[in-house]
């Protein structure tokens, strides 16, 4: 009989420490999983600006490309339409005057490459947000289990004897620290290339 009476007391003491284990170890990966939520959204607010910013620069050199190819065609179709050598030849100074430009801007960049610039901006804003909302999924998932496991029973006794209480999740409170998200780090990011 003692030897069962042990039994029971070593299966109680195992389930209330291995229990107790549970709690902390799933306030701290809760913890984990807002840090990473925070460092994400704050990738977010400093990277994707900064890759807008650079594709920005390199369409609009693109795009001062093109509107100098198409207004020399334009002033060179008008002239030749209009039959007048003067605007010819001022056409053709435009043309003249355009080729050095374009050469320097061939040599650097061979291809026009507007669509390298953006996609990888599109990627990183997809896996931004892809990763964004594994974080978001992550927390709810532990945090779900932690407050499940701490309102059933048995496990509710050993929760409220070692006093652990409700966890809310993500907290919206403005704050710089890592494990707190402000409410303008949540928003999405505004992409515009005009």
């Amino acid at each position: 009989m003692p030897i069962i009476l042990l039994g029971i007391v070593a299966v109680i003491v195992i389930y209330v420490i291995t229990t107790y284990n549970f709690f902390a170890s799933s306030k701290a990966r809760v913890a984990a999983a807002i840090q990473e939520i925070g460092n994400q959204l704050k990738r977010q607010a400093d990277l994707i600006p900064n890759l807008e910013a650079a594709a920005k620069g390199y369409l609009k050199h693109e795009k001062d490309i093109f509107k100098m190819l198409t207004e020399a065609r334009k002033e060179v179709d008008s002239a030749v339409k209009s039959g007048n050598v003067e605007k010819m030849a001022r056409a053709g100074s435009t043309v003249a005057n355009l080729v050095p430009q374009l050469q320097i801007a061939i040599e650097d960049n061979p291809e026009i490459k507007g669509a390298e610039v953006v996609r990888p901006l599109m990627d990183e804003l997809r896996d931004t947000a892809d990763k964004v909302m594994y974080s978001r999924r992550l927390l709810i998932d532990l945090t779900a289990d932690y407050n499940v496991k701490r309102v059933s029973v048995p496990s509710s006794l050993i929760a409220n004897m070692f006093g652990f209480t409700e966890l809310k999740g993500l907290d919206l409170e403005e704050s710089e620290s890592a494990t707190k998200v402000t409410r303008d780090e949540m928003k999405t990011p505004k992409v515009n290339l005009d």
